[in-house]
């Protein structure tokens, strides 16, 4: 493969002129990550399994549309491949918020299945409604936030890096990182409990 290797911007344009090769390293590099956030999202390994396979896909066919900038934004490769795993992990969640509510019993109905569904085997209907809307306000408060922020939280509590790997990632200064997640943590924190989430 032409171009620096370790650059994931090289390898997703790469990827856009249909290159399997760079495809297959942009996989190697970051499913682990990406896996983990839908993990974390999901809460069920299989579903998080699928949600990756979809968002590689989606990955595969988007990925001339990547822009290092938008609005003036710097965007690193990582926070966009994110995006697109939390976007189909949101998608889901309501998907599977909504199977879950057709499946509810009719008011006064007895409840003869509850092992199907209910008990601990799975969370009920109302919490993964609840669960889904937390997520939904979750990503609203973070699109509220200034790029810096938003892209240092991003890398430090979705994919799991340090301090000094994101200020590394983002080509910051440790201090300017460690500022920006404190703030941004203030500032989501605030936004939730505005919001009546926290």
């Amino acid at each position: 493969m032409s171009g620096d290797p370790t650059n994931l911007q090289t390898l997703l344009a790469q990827t856009a002129r249909g290159d399997h090769r760079a495809f297959e390293e942009v996989y190697r590099r970051t499913h682990a990550h990406l896996f983990g956030l839908a993990l974390r999202m999901l809460g069920r390994e299989q579903a998080a399994e699928d949600v990756l396979q979809e968002a590689f896909v989606s990955i595969w066919k988007s990925a001339s549309l990547y822009r290092t900038q938008v609005e003036g934004q710097e965007i690193q490769p990582m926070t966009w491949l994110i995006a697109i795993v939390r976007n189909k992990a949101l998608d889901a969640l309501r998907a599977r918020t909504r199977r879950r509510e057709s499946e509810l019993p009719e008011p006064g109905e007895a409840d003869e299945d509850e092992g199907a569904f209910g008990g601990d085997a799975a969370p009920s209907a109302l919490e993964l409604f609840a669960q889904a809307t937390r997520a939904l306000r979750l990503e609203d408060c973070l699109s509220e936030l200034d790029g810096s922020h938003r892209q240092s939280l991003a890398l430090a509590y979705y994919q799991g890096l340090s301090h000094s790997e994101v200020a590394s990632q983002m080509g910051a200064p440790l201090g300017s990182v460690k500022a920006w997640i404190r703030r941004g943590l203030d500032k989501l924190k605030s936004c939730l409990q505005a919001a009546g989430t926290a």
